[in-house]
């Protein structure tokens, strides 16, 4: 199994000849869903969810109802390609997927939340878990958290305690092109006053690394 980090919020996971790209919006390289055997997308903001990178590729797209809606309006000739998946359902896009929870976390009070559901793949008995952008635990044990940075909606206290709620042995930093690398210095190193207490680890890649 291998985990790919690729701009922001898109990650590649690649086991047993099979390639999953989540999430590839506007800080992805286009790239990112080159050879992909399956798209998954948690929502429809822009940093996860781009027609062109969807249109780069023939591949299969998974994600819900409120992101097919709009693939039919902004890429009605991907749309043909979009299987919508419902909140807690379990499918196959050739690893096992089920999809975690409903809504967007809070961006501010007096918005309204727009519909958004993690995943958590299991590669071969490690599991995965691709929040989008929310908080919501998987209600299952994970290996590997892809756990939110940075976000308008994030503050780092609330990362810290998403991981430490979660539990995954590793915690991979996505959503990661609001902050510096000096304000994710200033958050590595709240996560490392933490985490490493109970066993935990966290890691920022580089944009192209693998885990």
């Amino acid at each position: 199994m291998r985990i790919t980090k690729f701009g922001h919020a898109c990650v590649r996971i690649e086991h047993d000849g099979t390639v999953l790209v989540l999430d590839p919006g506007v800080f992805t390289d286009a790239e990112a869903v080159d050879g992909a055997d399956a798209v998954l997308i948690t929502h429809e903001h822009p940093d996860h969810y781009l027609p062109d990178h969807l249109r780069r590729t023939d591949a299969p797209v998974f994600t819900i109802d409120a992101v097919a809606a709009r693939i039919r309006e902004d890429a009605p000739d991907v749309a043909e390609r979009v299987t919508v998946v419902a909140p807690g359902a379990s499918f196959d896009p050739g690893i096992p997927v089920r999809a975690v929870g409903e809504l967007h976390a809070v961006i501010h009070p007096e918005f309204p939340r727009i519909h958004n559901s993690g995943y958590v793949i299991d590669a071969g008995g490690t599991r995965i878990y691709h929040p989008g952008d929310a908080l919501t635990e998987p209600g299952e044990a994970v290996d590997v958290l892809l756990v939110p940075s940075s976000a308008p909606w994030l503050k780092a206290s609330e990362a810290v305690e998403f991981a430490r709620a979660v539990k995954a042995p590793r915690n991979l930093a996505i959503h990661d092109r609001i902050y510096t690398d000096a304000a994710h210095g200033i958050l590595e190193q709240h996560m490392n006053a933490f985490l490493p207490k109970e066993g935990l680890a966290y890691v920022r890649l580089a944009d192209g690394a693998d885990l």
